[in-house]
């Protein structure tokens, strides 16, 4: 049964893991990368310019044997979760019954180490699923295979994908894995609060100004004692991670990470914009204290602590085992606008690996796992909706508000990351925006320290 959202983080892969990995992990990752970098054209590191065009489906996939090797962080080890497991591995020996199956049930925050240790041993799984933000940079490395020799394009992925899903993974104009599920961060407000502070519970903010406005009148402090935020961000209080907080700012502002050619872009006007807005709501408006969070890590608009927030696109309204039905119905959602609406989404993406000597086994069971069904199991142990077109509407997406609105809206997503140097760089993104959160320096000045070093990268 699904639980109410709680916990710091979505289960899907994002920017760290989406949603978000552990520092430790992403220091990992970038050391590993470095390493890569500094062995080119070594057998350590995957070469950069290898591909799978020489890949092929089987013609007799009955008789082909061996080990394919599996490593995900989608299914958790509960009766549920090997269940689902347990259904895509027994439909993929339907095709390839010889086939033996490792499985890894890697936890997201060892994942990104796992992968980049396997690289550097050049002994990738043969199958892997990483998060958004994850395919520029190990795609770079030669690590996972472009899949266009099954005949994946970015033109067929999109007839295959939700609006939103292509983006993420596509690397120089080729597909390198298939999205399954996405993990969205949705923004929630209790309609009753607005109607009591004199605002139409039917028109939520419709730009960043508005935001700060309507927030600043929600907040409720006494003797300057945060008593209900006017706006949660939703963040850990020990690790704070704004960076997914701004990612939706930024897109809602106009902008993006990185351009086409994979230079910075965070650093744009839009960028700045997008920092002072949420400088302002904290430190100008009050709406909320750095790094405020409920004790149980729920998001607290949920609770009625904060008026409005972001939250998980999934909400249990169960009287019993969630928030209940009048809470539910007391949610509105809706999208930060500025110059163009946003949502940030995360997610689970399944790549193939380069060097893999079972390339059609591989591919395989990528198909069952981006299947409509694997999806919706990966969906509701995720707490995320399918990537898939034909799940628009499901059952799964219907079950509660909160999947309901991140599946209408995801056209709108908004992700961090987007270029090779991610990995790396993204270790440096989050104290850097705690530092202008903090007002030790200004949106300005953290920005372009961190574009500087992108650019070094």
């Amino acid at each position: 049964m699904l639980t109410a959202t709680t916990g710091f983080y979505p289960r899907t892969g994002g920017d760290t893991g989406d949603s978000v990995m552990r520092s430790t992990a992403r220091r990992g990752a970038a050391g590993i990368l470095a390493m890569c970098g500094l062995l080119a054209g070594l057998t350590a590191c995957a070469d950069r310019t290898a591909s799978a065009s020489h890949f092929t489906t089987d013609e007799n996939p009955a008789e082909v044997g061996g080990t394919l090797r599996f490593m995900t962080p989608g299914y958790p080890t509960t009766p549920d979760g090997k269940a689902a497991l347990k259904k895509v591995v027994d439909t993929f020996h339907r095709t390839y019954p010889k086939v033996r199956v490792e499985t890894d049930l890697a936890s997201w925050a060892h994942l990104n180490e796992k992968v980049t240790t396997s690289i550097a041993a050049g002994d990738l799984p043969d199958v892997m699923v990483t998060g958004v933000g994850w395919i520029p940079p190990f795609a770079s490395k030669g690590a996972f295979a472009d899949l266009g020799s099954f005949g994946l394009t970015p033109k067929t992925l999109a007839e295959r994908v939700r609006p939103g899903f292509v983006e993420p993974a596509v690397y120089d104009g080729k597909v390198y894995g298939v999205p399954s599920i996405g993990g969205a961060k949705v923004i929630a407000y209790r309609k009753s609060v607005f109607a009591a502070a004199g605002l139409d519970p039917d028109k939520p903010p419709t730009d960043l100004a508005e935001l700060r406005a309507y927030a600043k009148k929600l907040t409720v402090r006494k003797n300057g004692r945060l008593e209900r935020s006017g706006f949660d961000f939703w963040v850990n209080p020990t690790q704070h991670q704004y960076t997914q907080n701004f990612a939706t700012f930024l897109k809602a502002a106009g902008g993006s990470f990185y351009d086409s050619r994979g230079r910075a872009a965070f650093d744009s006007p839009a960028g700045v914009r997008a920092l002072e807005a949420m400088d302002g709501l904290m430190n100008s408006d009050r709406a909320q204290d750095f790094a405020t969070a409920s004790g149980d890590g729920s998001p607290m608009v949920l609770s009625g602590r904060a008026a409005m927030g972001f939250m998980g696109a999934y909400v249990d309204c169960d009287n019993k085992t969630g928030v209940g039905e009048k809470v539910c119905d007391d949610l509105g959602f809706f999208n930060i606008t500025d110059k163009e609406q946003a949502m940030f989404m995360g997610g689970q993406i399944a790549s193939i690996s380069s060097r893999t000597e079972l390339p059609g086994a591989a591919y395989q069971l990528l198909k069952v796992l981006t299947s409509p069904e694997a999806e919706a199991d990966l969906a509701k142990l995720n707490l995320a909706i399918p990537a898939a077109r034909t799940a628009e509407g499901s059952a799964v997406e219907t079950s509660n508000p909160a999947s309901e609105f991140a599946g209408r809206n995801t056209a709108h997503s908004a992700y961090s990351g987007g270029a090779d140097n991610w990995l790396q760089l993204q270790d440096e993104f989050a104290p850097a925006l705690d530092e202008a959160l903090l007002r030790r320096r200004t949106p300005r000045q953290a920005l372009d320290t961190l574009a500087g070093k992108a650019g070094s990268m």
